[in-house]
């Protein structure tokens, strides 16, 4: 269990410091084309006009910014780093990051439009806070975790290292 710890924390901090911070092309580019993603799909689902560049409008006073923290890379990357952290196969890692990655970009999507719906249900952004700090960082959690004991349930698992 420490192996495992120790292994999630170091890849964590490499998956951020190549994939997400801002700090090297590779990173700027992944985070560039997941925003680009999760904007189109978002498209088909808002009203017309309602998505302007990476600004939805909720109502004409209120509008939120999906930007690289809402593009769904963290959960992914945390995902990610506990995957490569187990002791399991790599072809049996490879699956579960892509079914992962394609899973967490779905619901990200769904979250989104889930804090769009709340928020426009009450004039203005009283809803934001419950349903985009509770109820989606609560479904994000939910699905990593699922995912996460759906791949160790599924794992031969492999002697540490």
């Amino acid at each position: 269990m420490k192996r495992f710890a120790a292994r999630y924390f170091l890849l964590l901090l490499l998956l951020f410091a190549l994939l997400y911070a801002d700090t090297n092309i590779v990173a700027s580019s992944i985070n560039e084309a997941q925003t680009a993603l999760t904007l189109f799909f978002l498209g088909l689902f808002l009203e017309p006009a309602q998505l302007q560049g990476i600004d939805i409008w909720i109502n004409p006073h209120y509008k939120i910014i999906i930007d690289q923290a809402c593009n769904g890379m963290i959960p992914i990357l945390f995902l990610f780093a506990a995957i490569l952290a187990y002791p399991s196969s790599v072809r049996h890692k490879v699956v579960w990051m892509g079914l992962g990655y394609l899973l967490f970009t779905l619901v990200n999507i769904l979250r989104i439009l889930l804090v769009v719906y709340f928020v426009k249900q009450e004039e203005g952004q009283g809803n934001f806070y419950w349903s985009h700090d509770l109820l989606g960082n609560a479904l994000l959690m939910g699905v990593g975790l699922g995912l996460f004991i759906a791949f160790i349930k599924t794992s031969k698992r492999l002697k540490p290292l």
